[in-house]
């Protein structure tokens, strides 16, 4: 635990956490930046947290393409995957696309597919049911590729899958992937994947998209040295950004200026599909990392998950209206079906989980018929939780399929891998935060157990109170549109660098009002000056709700990130509050 004292002295706060601020170096660096550049002294914090020196402040906050594109050739296979696609464009040969069911999987295959339709040649689609035929290429599929195709693309999948490629007899096979490679790869013509084992770049925190992205930049290359002009790639990056955020990849290096970039491109909702799905999910703001994680992802997920699995995919490629219209009101169904479900998975698992002990390096949860459409979901409602790595499995049968989300630090893919290479899983990969495996009901505790003590080994247990880190504090009339204008500019955020949170000390809580079954809203301030409204999200699912409805009238800390109200056409300051403490909370 860190032994600086508590920010603002809190301890214990409503959700039972203890509150952390910035340390001494990085109030230094946020003071320094501050003398150095007009930047609101909010705005260094946050660049301090990032360890930006001053002089970088300003590049930093335009990240641009042209600074941190790599050159795709440094990835292996590369340039062999690129000559190999464009061989099969100018051959007018028979191609097909094989994809992951998520939302990176189908971003990757829209991305080839939108390519390819500019340069007047199609694709096929194949994405494997998630139920029916569980993650990656599988045996039976590949060979029915390869019977009617020359080229087959694996996206999002494939850098373990030795047995599929083989079978894709009398067809070449391309994988672009970026899950942890095993000691060997299958007998591909490129095997594109930073996350290879012989790989010696930095670059294995880019989503599969993005190396889709890549292999295209590259591909466009080729052309030009050939004399030829490949498609537009910078009206592609809605598709990179959206798939970057909804991975949890982390938001480093190019991963902030393909987001940054691909926020512009989708502001201007030229692509039909993403449009159609904006629209049906009343978006009606610039879009910001934040709705592609929770909005915009989770209704491009939901076909995979217990719908049409190419539902997603084909809503990113479409060009046809009439159909994004339709596929966006499925998946706005779909995905309304799947929280339900969830619910339910989640109360079960969280339960079990519970019962069986949270405080070890690992929590999880297995049951039986649970949708393996949710469980992903439920492992990052546990892992949330608990602040542990979290596996939930769905038994059916002899087999269990789960799905596990980890915490920074823990690399839960590597330690998957590991089991599987123990015999004590049939198959389990994946990356640093979130992996999947299947496992022989028979040796579902032993799994659990050998995955537990492997992820102790790397500190999983060590982990106690959890924390609130916060950037600062903040009066409320300091929240102005300017400010939160400011504060974007620092982002994008998510993986690896968190949305600024700041602390309101010693308000006073003038109003609270209940929305709907679990959420609050309320209004504060302190003895002098504006106040400002908040919005607690989920409250009443925790000991947030009824602290703050206890305290109206009273003096409290509160602690959120500052966001941009849009509602009936008025844009105001807010703060989506993220918990709250008694001024005494040690």
């Amino acid at each position: 635990m860190d032994n600086a004292p508590p920010f603002l002295g809190v301890a214990s706060s409503a959700t039972g956490r203890r509150w952390t601020g910035p340390d001494a170096a990085c109030d230094r660096l946020a003071e320094t930046i501050a003398q150095a550049t007009a930047l609101p002294r909010a705005v260094c914090a946050v660049l301090a947290r990032a360890r930006v020196l001053p002089d970088q402040a300003e590049s930093y906050l335009a990240p641009t393409l042209r600074d941190h594109l790599p050159d795709p050739r440094s990835l292996l296979d590369m340039e062999k995957a690129a000559a190999r696609f464009l061989h099969a464009v100018t051959q007018r040969e028979r191609i097909a696309i094989f994809a992951d069911y998520d939302v990176d999987g189908g971003a990757s295959a829209a991305l080839l597919i939108c390519w390819l339709r500019d340069m007047g040649c199609r694709a096929t689609l194949y994405i494997p049911d998630r139920i029916d035929e569980g993650y990656g290429p599988n045996d039976t599929a590949m060979a029915e590729l390869a019977d009617t195709h020359d080229l087959i693309i694996c996206v999002d999948c494939g850098t373990l899958s030795h047995g599929p490629v083989a079978a894709a007899k009398g067809a070449d096979v391309i994988v672009l992937d970026h899950h942890l490679g095993g000691e060997t790869l299958p007998d591909a013509v490129a095997v594109v994947n930073p996350n290879r084992q012989d790989e010696t770049t930095d670059l294995g925190h880019l989503c599969a998209a993005a190396v889709v992205f890549l292999m295209l930049v590259e591909s466009n290359r080729q052309l030009r040295t050939a004399g030829q002009t490949g498609p537009d790639l910078m009206g592609l990056l809605d598709l990179v950004a959206l798939a970057t955020v909804a991975d949890v990849a982390p938001l480093i290096g190019v991963n902030r200026a393909f987001v940054r970039q691909g926020l512009r491109v989708m502001a201007e909702r030229k692509r039909i599909g993403l449009r159609a799905l904006a629209d049906i999910a009343r978006l009606d703001t610039s879009p910001r990392a934040y709705h592609l994680g929770f909005v915009l992802g989770p209704r491009v997920n939901a076909g995979g998950r217990i719908g049409a699995a190419d539902l997603g995919a084909r809503l990113l490629a479409t060009d046809d209206p009439h159909e994004a219209t339709a596929l966006a009101e499925k998946l706005e169904t779909l995905n309304a079906e799947r929280r339900e479900i969830e619910a339910q998975v989640r109360a079960a698992a969280l339960k079990q989980a519970e019962t069986r002990g949270v405080d070890g390096p690992l929590v999880w949860a297995a049951g039986e018929g649970w949708h393996p459409g949710v469980i992903g979901i439920a492992a990052a409602r546990l892992k949330e939780a608990t602040d542990r790595p979290a596996i939930v499995i769905s038994l059916d049968g002899d087999l269990g399929k789960g799905s596990g989300r980890s915490v920074p630090g823990v690399d839960l893919g590597a330690a998957i891998q590991r089991l599987a290479h123990e015999g004590l899983l049939l198959k389990g990969g994946g990356h640093k935060m979130a992996a999947g495996l299947t496992v022989a009901r028979a040796q579902l505790q032993d799994a659990m157990d050998r995955l537990g003590e492997l992820l102790a080994r790397q500190g999983a247990a060590d982990r106690e109170v959890s924390s609130l880190k916060l950037d600062g504090l903040l009066m409320p009339g300091a929240v102005t549109p300017e400010l939160i204008d400011q504060l974007d500019r620092a982002g994008p955020f998510g993986a690896s660098m968190r949305a600024p949170r700041f602390a309101f000390a010693d308000m006073a809580i003038r109003s609270t009002r209940p929305m709907g079954e679990s959420h609050l809203r309320l209004r504060f301030g302190g003895d002098h000056g504006p106040a400002l409204d908040a919005v607690a999200f989920r409250a009443f699912e925790t000991g947030l709700g009824a602290f703050l409805t206890a305290a109206q009238g009273r003096r409290v800390h509160l602690a959120g990130q500052i966001e941009i109200n849009s509602w009936g056409g008025r844009q105001t300051p807010q703060l989506r509050l993220d918990d709250a403490a008694a001024p005494d909370a040690v």
